[in-house]
């Protein structure tokens, strides 16, 4: 039976390792940032309560491909690492370090959305369906084998909080059902036909501005897509910043105009704009 090791730092990832002890599973190695670091992070966790529930080795690092990780997964004779919701991409030290390679997930339907902002996009491109994918990592970005995938519909007005939970348990549901053919060494890999691929770009807080020259559909789109967990979109008028994480629109009336409408915002909090 194989030894696994688990890295991450976000809900994605700590959902899947409670999935694994609760379904009678275990891993031999617990990977996360030390605790200072990166705190801001959208679905930041921390595993020191499972690592001593479990009895479960827990190592902390600053970046994935630092020598101790190695040296680490040496001395626990890792055969499969799990990196999931780790923004630094594994070098091929790392990569070739445990017996059998690395596995990650992605939240799109590889090859399609490969890249970053996963969540967000799929909200802003007006999808209609996205998904998870459970991968073997290679040097490139999204670019590994195929082990399985699961197909999330996306309704109308979904927002990246609903989005995110639904994504959280496809992560889940993907490793329960391939969790036995990993350990048991029955990997069956598909390539990924490059020729369909597409790629998007990270983004920044500073994306979820939502401008007068929006139209409603573009700012309905900017606010669900950016709600929590994510920062939020946000207006600026004058001094103030206004966060908005719900909002409601109409064609003749509101708090902030549009191109062809106007905001009514629903949850939201106003800021200094510094």
């Amino acid at each position: 039976m194989s030894k696994v090791a688990f890295a991450t730092c976000v809900k994605l990832g700590r959902s899947c390792i409670e999935a694994i002890y609760e379904s009678g599973g275990k891993f031999d190695l617990l990977i996360t940032l030390n605790d200072e670091k990166n705190k801001d992070k959208s679905g930041r966790i921390y595993l020191d309560d499972i690592s001593e529930k479990y009895n479960v080795p827990l190592l902390k690092i600053n970046n994935i491909n630092d020598s101790e990780v190695i040296k680490t997964l040496k001395l626990h004779d890792i055969d499969w690492l799990f990196i999931i919701g780790w923004s630094q991409i594994a070098h091929k030290e790392l990569l070739d370090t445990p017996t059998f390679g690395c596995i990650g997930m992605h939240p799109t339907l590889l090859p399609k959305g490969r890249g970053r902002a996963s969540i967000p996009w799929a909200i802003l491109k007006g999808l209609n369906e996205t998904g998870v994918t459970l991968f073997k990592l290679d040097e490139g970005v999204d670019t590994g084998d195929i082990i399985g995938q699961g197909i999330i519909p996306i309704e109308k007005n979904t927002n990246a909080t609903v989005l995110y939970d639904k994504v959280n348990e496809m992560h889940v549901q993907l490793i329960k059902k391939h969790w036995n053919d990993i350990i048991n060494g029955d990997v069956e890999l598909v390539k990924q036909n490059n020729e369909i691929a597409t790629e998007w770009p990270g983004r920044k807080p500073e994306d979820g501005k939502i401008t007068s020259d929006m139209t409603i559909d573009e700012a309905d789109k900017l606010i669900r897509a950016v709600t929590h967990p994510y920062p939020g979109a946000f207006y600026i008028d004058g001094v103030k910043k206004i966060v908005i994480w719900s909002a409601d629109f109409d064609i003749e009336k509101g708090m902030i105009k549009l191109k062809d409408g106007y905001i009514n915002p629903i949850e939201y909090e106003v800021i200094d704009n510094e």
